[in-house]
């Protein structure tokens, strides 16, 4: 696996980290996080938010925070340098599991989730952009295969209270996992065993899926989802 490409923004010196601030600040659309985090303890060994400012690291590392989880990838980005600096500054373990939230997850992704939950140190920050799809779909399957939630159960994670909108293209990431209630489960599969079967076929279904316009244009056009 070929290494993340470097970061272009350099922390070293004053006008770096201005120029990471400055386009973290405004292309990041991070003043919008400034008061609203949209953090949510989901057990009490992991919290969802949105993207954090080094601030606000350095807040959850003062409640224990150990592990900081970042959904997003962005390796050549301003928010990817400032967190990444302030993590190491502050003694937090960052981690990168880069997952999308309008595709169906990969066998492979959904098998790393599984392996990402029990390897890392607790308690832990997860997060995305705005907390509400990537975190939501990665929390489902931190309440199935951590929290020996059934997926019924877990789906709760991707709800709009934490402003996730199902009525999008991110609606993807529910049908998914109703797919599985509707051909897993009636059948005596386990999540798990459907995902390693022939039957999940992400590709498929995806193409199965439909946004409604409205949803669409709330995530596409308002929201301006990653």
């Amino acid at each position: 696996m070929s290494a993340p490409p470097a970061n272009r923004f350099d922390l070293s010196t004053p006008g770096g980290r201005l120029k990471a601030y400055a386009d973290y600040l405004w292309v990041d659309h991070a003043y919008l996080r400034l008061g609203f985090s949209n953090a949510h303890w989901i057990s009490d060994e992991l919290v969802r938010a949105n993207q954090p400012w080094p601030h606000q690291l350095a807040a959850w590392k003062a409640r224990g925070i150990r592990t900081v989880v970042n959904l997003r990838g962005g390796f050549d980005a301003s928010f990817h340098a400032l967190e990444k600096d302030a993590c190491q500054r502050l003694g937090l373990s960052m981690v990168d599991f880069t997952i999308t939230s309008r595709e169906v997850p990969s066998r492979d992704r959904v098998l790393g989730a599984k392996r990402l939950f029990e390897t890392i140190a607790y308690p832990a920050l997860m997060h995305c952009k705005s907390g509400a799809d990537r975190a939501g779909i990665m929390s489902v399957l931190y309440m199935h295969f951590r929290q020996r939630k059934s997926i019924r159960e877990a789906l709760d994670q991707l709800h709009l209270r934490y402003l996730h909108v199902r009525q999008g293209k991110t609606g993807v990431l529910d049908y998914t996992f109703e797919r599985y209630l509707v051909e897993g489960e009636p059948v005596g599969l386990s999540f798990l065993d459907w995902v390693e079967s022939p039957a999940y076929d992400p590709a498929a279904i995806k193409a199965d899926f439909r946004a409604g316009m409205w949803g669409g244009l709330v995530t596409e056009r308002l929201l301006r989802r990653e």
